[in-house]
């Protein structure tokens, strides 16, 4: 392919329509045929740059160009429609408009206006897609049956208009009187413009559909979903109430997946959905995922997708002792999935939850705190739910038959666990005893010979390293004196000794670094204070780095 003339796509770059003149004098007018390696035209550059001038006088040249496709099949006009340049569109469409002749009514699919390009896009979908509202309106106007088409994901352009938030673009569709056998089927892969406009979050465009379009509210995508089933995974709280305002029975249609509006939103978290859903439709906590045969209800499906702040919703808004205890096909309540998934956070708050029956037992006769006694590897958050089960039962499930209490399968392992700790803890908290006791006697700056005073007694840092040597020091002669009785003591009390130890060992390692910073600042501000206030820098430091390497678990107790 031999291309482009180099002075050709200059001057379509530029506009320069005195050197198109020049150029098709000398050469001909086949010079306007030659393309890009992409099959663009001069027509397609000068369209996408907005040269009205240029288009003009080429297409006077060569006509066929306004319907010249490159090697994305787009024409001119799709270019000029992405672009938005108004003007060329304006052009281009009043030159489809007085060649219509070529182009019978029934045919207008083959309309410059109308052409597809490989997406399936009109010149229209471009505008839209593009934000390129003039541009869409002015097609419109110039051919309303372009509103209808689809492209190859099956969205017209007001799906688009909808999701895109074009407003003027919106309202001029829906002006336009429906023609039935031209209305495109609604069960798509995108669904309808409303859900699209859901998706967008773009109420007003909402409200407008919903007044003009009626017929919309009822229908679904291909996986069945309705517009609330939508409003409920993006959590659009205030769409929720709208669309429940216009139809009350949304909120009880089933996708293809059995779920209701509402489970959908407790599997994505979205709390202001739930909300909006229970407020108006209380009873739709009551409804159960059918089609997998295990009947589970909303709190099930918090569970099961660890959504803890859909649990906390669900718990907080729904008042129903019976469906926080309703067990599934299996036999198993919100609160023995939270214990067989492992989902310590959802177990901590159902049982924080007065109405939650520790006592009920599955189809094997298990409660959830004899199902965490046959667990082989548990966290350590597991283990502290089984004693809060255990207390539980105690109080709650005396006049009930459950499993008896026994040894669960993981205490040996546990136990050695809790030995391992404990050595470690003792050797650390001894290790800084042993350091800020004889920091006591090595105080920075020395002693007055005289009084036996310290030099720098009356020095603010001073008194801070003062402090924090004294709590590091305090601090882990608790740890040590507490491991001394916990080797004697019953596992449940050697197990809180190593929880508080961990917090005693971390304020003292804290300690320790305020007294090695302050004590360093003390020795050297007075000949190097850059060096003072750099260890300062890198002393506060320390907390930071252990947050960003451990996060959150910084907060937990490894016990």
């Amino acid at each position: 392919m031999a291309g482009m003339d180099p002075e050709l796509y200059a001057a379509a770059t530029r506009g320069d329509v005195a050197r198109l003149a020049q150029l098709v004098s000398s050469s001909g007018a086949g010079i306007l045929v030659h393309m890009t390696p992409q099959f663009n035209t001069a027509v397609h550059i000068a369209a996408s740059h907005g040269h009205r001038g240029f288009v003009k006088e080429a297409l006077k040249v060569n006509e066929e160009l306004l319907v010249s496709r490159n090697n994305d099949s787009d024409t001119p006009l799709h270019l000029a429609a992405r672009a938005g340049k108004l003007d060329v569109a304006e052009h281009l469409i009043n030159l489809a408009q007085a060649q219509a002749w070529r182009w019978p009514k029934e045919d207008y699919i083959q309309s410059p206006v109308s052409m597809k390009n490989d997406s399936g896009n009109t010149a229209l979908h471009e505008a839209v897609q593009n934000h390129r509202t003039a541009v869409a309106l002015m097609l419109i106007e110039a051919e309303p049956n372009c509103i209808y088409l689809l492209n190859e994901r099956m969205e017209s352009p007001l799906h688009i208009a909808a999701r895109e938030g074009l407003l003027d673009v919106v309202v001029k569709i829906v002006e336009i009187p429906r023609v039935e056998n031209q209305l495109n089927p609604y069960e798509t892969f995108s669904g309808t413009a409303l859900h699209q406009a859901v998706l967008g979050d773009h109420i007003r465009i909402m409200k407008i559909l919903l007044k003009r379009r009626p017929e919309l509210t009822d229908r679904t995508d291909l996986s069945a979903n309705n517009a609330l089933h939508y409003a409920a995974e993006r959590n659009r709280g205030g769409m929720v109430k709208i669309l429940l305002n216009k139809r009350i029975e949304l909120a009880y249609r089933r996708n293809k997946d059995g779920h209701p509006p509402l489970h959908v939103a407790v599997r994505y978290g979205s709390t202001q959905a739930i909300m909006g859903i229970l407020s108006k439709c209380p009873d739709t906590a009551e409804m159960e995922m059918l089609a997998d045969g295990l009947n589970r209800n909303a709190f099930h499906i918090a569970v099961v997708s660890d959504m803890v702040d859909s649990l906390k919703c669900l718990l907080k808004h729904v008042h129903s002792k019976g469906i926080v205890n309703r067990a599934d096909q299996e036999g198993n309540t919100p609160l023995h999935l939270a214990v067989k998934l492992g989902r310590p956070q959802s177990s901590r708050l159902l049982l924080r939850d007065w109405r939650v029956d520790p006592c009920l037992v599955d189809r094997d006769g298990q409660t959830a705190r004899s199902l965490i006694e046959g667990q082989q590897i548990l966290h350590s958050s597991m283990i502290h739910l089984w004693k809060e089960l255990k207390k539980q039962e105690y109080y709650k499930c005396k006049n009930k038959q459950i499993p008896p209490i026994r040894t669960p399968d993981w205490w040996s392992e546990f136990s050695r666990y809790i030995e391992v700790r404990m050595g470690t803890y003792t050797l650390v908290a001894t290790l800084i005893a042993t350091v800020t006791f004889s920091s006591t006697f090595t105080m920075p700056g020395g002693y007055d010979q005289q009084n036996g005073t310290a030099v720098l007694g009356h020095h603010a840092a001073f008194k801070l390293f003062v402090i924090a040597n004294t709590l590091a020091m305090l601090s882990s002669i608790i740890v040590v004196f507490a491991f001394i009785w916990a080797r004697r003591e019953v596992q449940d009390f050697r197990s809180s000794q190593v929880a508080w130890s961990h917090w005693l060992t971390v304020i003292a390692c804290l300690a320790m670094v305020v007294s090695l910073t302050t004590a360093v600042y003390l020795t050297v501000v007075d000949k190097s204070a850059w060096l003072a206030y750099f260890v300062i820098a890198m002393g506060c430091s320390t907390p930071a780095v252990m947050f960003v390497m451990l996060g959150k678990e910084v907060f937990t107790t490894p016990v």
